[in-house]
């Protein structure tokens, strides 16, 4: 009876974000969106906008999405916010974290990426303008994809860290004690294998339209480079979202190793007590603070 009552209110929430998204008017910027999108449909074919198309969004947005954290360190005015102030970036630490990132987008993710289009066409994926969802169910369709992904990524992530396995695989990822923006993909090839995999089970539950494909991979690039940040901004939109982590949540995880496991959401931690040493930590902080 739960789990029926639990599918029905998720399947009302969706037939309602479809209702809402159907009765919108469109938006005047959607014009040269479109433009965009018919000459992109025009001139390429399917197999090079899925393949292609999927590798350009990954890296513009990942190196975008970087570029913020990575001017930080040359900014006086932002060192207030650096979670561990006293173990700053060094050229050292990014130029080797650069060459691993490489090494995993073109030889581990690009051949998985490669598969895009295969994928599309099994299961009859449109690519047209009329099918694409508009934006109230693309957002409700990547929170659906990030909910999915942060289960897996909980219990496989606390898996990766048992003693019997954590010096083969996951140890690579915690090189670093002080995360940056640019290591949030910084990992055993393994890893990026066994974590990514939960990527695309949201995107094999909801997907409907190859665009979910890009939007959920630029809101996925978004929020693992906030975590890995090493910076905690007040102002952050990012914290507007219900039980997110954020980037002091899981810059403990790398300065403690134990605990913190969740990507996305804090409510596996809470459950199963995995955040108790987070909040002693933090607890201790205050007492000082308030010394």
């Amino acid at each position: 009876m739960e789990t029926n009552s639990t599918a029905e209110i998720l399947s009302s929430a969706y037939l309602a974000v479809e209702y809402v998204d159907s009765v919108l008017p469109e938006n005047p910027l959607q014009q040269p969106i479109r433009a965009a999108w018919t000459y992109m449909l025009d001139n390429y074919t399917k197999l090079q906008i899925a393949t292609w198309g999927s590798l350009i969004v990954h890296e513009v947005v990942y190196f975008l999405f970087c570029l913020p954290g990575f001017l930080f360190q040359f900014i006086p005015f932002m060192q207030k916010y650096k979670i561990q102030q006293d173990k700053p970036e060094t050229w050292e630490k990014q130029w080797k974290c650069f060459k691993m990132l490489l090494f995993n987008h073109f030889v581990i993710q690009f051949p998985m990426i490669c598969g895009t289009y295969y994928f599309t066409e099994f299961f009859s994926i449109p690519y047209d303008w009329d099918s694409m969802p508009r934006w109230p169910c693309l957002l409700a369709q990547c929170f659906g994809c990030a909910v999915i992904e942060d289960t897996w990524h909980y219990f496989l992530h606390r898996l990766l860290h048992h003693k019997r396995i954590y010096k083969y695989i996951h140890k690579v990822h915690h090189d670093f004690t002080a995360p940056f923006g640019m290591q949030a993909e910084y990992a055993h090839p393994l890893e990026t294998i066994i974590l990514g995999a939960g990527f695309f089970i949201g995107i094999m539950v909801f997907c409907n339209h190859v665009v979910l494909l890009w939007a959920w991979v630029t809101f996925r690039l978004l929020e693992t480079i906030d975590v890995h940040s090493g910076y905690d901004i007040p102002w952050n939109p990012l914290h507007l979202m219900p039980f997110y982590a954020g980037a002091r949540f899981h810059d403990f995880h790398h300065m403690n190793f134990v605990g913190n496991y969740g990507s996305t959401f804090t409510w596996w931690d809470r459950l199963f007590g995995t955040d108790s040493q987070y909040y002693r930590y933090r607890s201790k902080l205050e007492e000082k603070k308030a010394q």
